[in-house]
């Protein structure tokens, strides 16, 4: 059980990383690298937020295992 939290917690903390990415890049607010295909994109920026929930929903849970 202690692995599966952990694991958990890892994939969820990086997953909240890179939605929160994702939303720098779509927004244009993190513009690297410069020849990304996703700066200034705004379908970026709702899978950057659904990403990083989906990853918050993951942290959550590996706290209450």
């Amino acid at each position: 059980m202690r692995v599966l939290r952990l694991v958990l917690l890892v994939v969820g903390l990086l997953a909240m990383l890179a939605g929160l990415v994702w939303m720098g890049q779509g927004s244009g607010i993190f513009p690297y690298p410069a020849e990304s295909f996703m700066i200034n994109q705004p379908p970026w920026i709702t899978r950057g937020a659904v990403t990083a929930l989906a990853g918050r929903v993951l942290v959550l849970l590996s706290r209450r295992l």
